[in-house]
């Protein structure tokens, strides 16, 4: 199965942008736009012979070849997987466009998700892909805050002095794992990784007009999590951003040109990838298939059976490549 590239679906929310140039062509006619779906099973396929196809029907279809025998949902895996056997897109990526402040909150894991009739949780990062200084996030609640203290905060409207706020520069990675309060501010465009779930309970909204859910929202909550800044690992070739439960994502410069398998890395397996093109673009060329085209700001997906191809940087004044590789972590089995 060759590669091919997703088109992006444009997602309105009342604390986005109108205007996304320079990072898409794209100018909102109605709502303001806050995300963009990279690889939401509601996204087109792009290019070749599933153009036109929604991506969750694909992964229903071409399980295997997308993901690998070894997957979640698979054949060889679904009796031992602690998780529900999953044929649509392991991760949902984004990229987040906050002009006002989102609305503090926090989602549920996987058992709590199940208990409410849903497949899983959501366990997600950011990654920066710009920020302007003085850029910030919310991440977690000041140690010794009580979950009493905090539902008086959604009453009286003062939650958030209890939130707590770290700094974002560009190329930093925030992990935010389920049960972490969270908010994102103003003055950073972040790429999102997370579970395939779009599960939000909202604690508290600034008073916009929208449905809150305080008492799942508390429910779901831990006061302690791991969430918080990253740091890279720095390999020869590439820098690993994250590497936990779920997803790895990994940083990759490119001069000119770079095999599949240099793209896999040392040890790398056959699994599903996602390139994204933070900067720059590229072409995919290889046997049998037609080449696939990387635009900014555009992802491929590179299927588990795909054949072995080349990407080529294109040719772009003073635009050097980097491409984010994205590859679903499965969880462990349970004990």
């Amino acid at each position: 199965m060759a590669p091919f590239r997703i088109e992006p679906i444009f997602t309105a929310r009342i604390w986005g942008f109108r205007d996304l140039r320079p990072w898409y062509d794209r100018v909102a006619e109605g709502d303001p736009i806050g995300e963009v779906w990279l690889t939401g099973d509601e996204c087109t396929v792009a290019t070749g012979p599933h153009a036109g196809k929604r991506l969750g029907a694909l992964f229903s279809e071409e399980h295997d070849s997308l993901l690998g025998p070894d997957s979640p949902g698979s054949d060889a895996r679904v009796t031992n997987s602690p998780l529900p056997p999953q044929v649509e897109s392991p991760l949902l990526i984004k990229t987040i466009f906050a002009r006002e402040k989102l609305s503090v909150q926090v989602h549920p894991d996987d058992k709590l998700a199940q208990k409410y009739g849903q497949p899983r949780g959501k366990t997600e990062c950011w990654y920066a892909l710009a920020a302007e200084p003085g850029a910030e996030v919310a991440v977690g609640v000041k140690p010794g805050t009580t979950l009493s203290e905090i539902e008086a905060g959604i009453r009286a409207g003062t939650l958030e002095a209890r939130l707590n706020m770290i700094p974002v520069a560009t190329g930093d990675t925030v992990f935010v794992d389920a049960g972490t309060i969270h908010s994102i501010w103003p003055g950073s465009i972040l790429l999102e990784t997370q579970q395939n779930a779009d599960l939000t309970y909202r604690m508290y909204d600034y008073g916009r007009p929208r449905e809150l859910h305080i008492e799942k929202s508390l429910e779901a909550t831990k006061l302690v999590t791991r969430a918080g800044k990253v740091a890279p690992r720095q390999l020869a070739d590439r820098t690993v951003l994250i590497d936990v439960e779920y997803f790895r994502m990994e940083r990759i410069p490119v001069d000119d040109l770079l095999t599949s398998e240099g793209l896999r890395g040392t040890g790398g397996q056959r699994g599903l990838a996602y390139l994204f093109a933070a900067n720059g673009a590229a072409r995919l060329t290889g046997t049998g298939f037609e080449p696939v085209d990387l635009p900014p700001r555009g992802i491929v997906a590179i299927p588990a059976a795909s054949p072995e191809f080349e990407l080529e940087a294109a040719a772009s004044a003073g635009e050097r490549l980097e491409l984010i590789r994205i590859s679903p972590n499965w969880p462990a089995k349970s004990a």
